[in-house]
């Protein structure tokens, strides 16, 4: 990202919560000086409330509890007030009357769903009220764009930087990608430009870290990686 320039950057929330290093990753965005949204997951770390509990099997909310006790313990009460400022949108100005609205699930919701597959109508309806902004949202760990009806703008998901996820594998594993993944959004006077990236993760120092660490379930969080080459 500094090879290629930017003048902002913003994080569409979900950073904390599960990874190896939780206080270490608060350090990195606080260095950054990014905007950052709050995702459902910075939500549940901070208050312990589930509120997509109902999505949850009972066996994987448990060990979730579980981690989620310990990255607690990792952060110390400035990292928890840092996580607690998070914001539920982002405003960027682009100039030329031009801006970026963004959010984790939808403006709305950090829980809500906003996938390639979900119905037009519906899809639309829920951006409707905020078409006068590009719009760009986080949560499904997936990049893609679609258009806005009647508008000049457009939404995109930008994709995870460490838990990239296809929705629609045929295995039934759910096996997370190795890679980061961004994206690039320019604006040049009436130019607008938009780039996905992968960068690919170093599995090694990947699961060195993990090892290194005492995380809960280790072993199985690195799984979630191994079938990919």
């Amino acid at each position: 990202m500094k090879k290629a320039g930017f003048d902002h950057i913003v994080c569409n929330g979900d950073m904390i919560q599960s990874g190896p290093q939780p206080h270490e990753t608060v350090q990195l965005l606080r260095e950054m000086k990014c905007s950052i949204v709050m995702g459902n997951s910075d939500a549940w770390l901070m208050t312990g409330v589930e509120t997509d509990a109902h999505l949850i099997p009972e066996e994987r909310r448990k060990k979730l509890d579980i981690v989620r006790a310990w990255s607690l313990s990792k952060l110390n009460e400035e990292d928890r007030a840092f996580i607690h400022a998070f914001q539920p949108t982002v405003t960027v100005e682009l100039g030329r009357g031009r801006k970026l609205l963004a959010f984790h699930g939808s403006p709305t919701s950090f829980d809500q769903f906003l996938l390639p597959s979900t119905p037009e109508d519906e899809f639309q309806d829920i951006l409707k009220p905020y078409t006068d902004s590009i719009l760009t949202g986080g949560h499904m760990h997936l990049q893609y764009t679609r258009r806005l009806r009647d508008s000049q703008n457009f939404f995109f998901n930008p994709g995870s930087v460490g838990v990239a996820y296809n929705q629609e594998q045929s295995n039934e594993v759910g096996y997370l990608d190795p890679w980061a993944e961004y994206a690039l959004l320019t604006v040049d006077g009436v130019q607008v430009s938009l780039e996905f990236r992968r960068v690919p993760l170093d599995m090694d120092k990947m699961a060195d870290i993990y090892r290194k660490s005492d995380r809960p379930f280790a072993d199985t969080a690195m799984e979630q990686y191994t079938k990919h080459e």
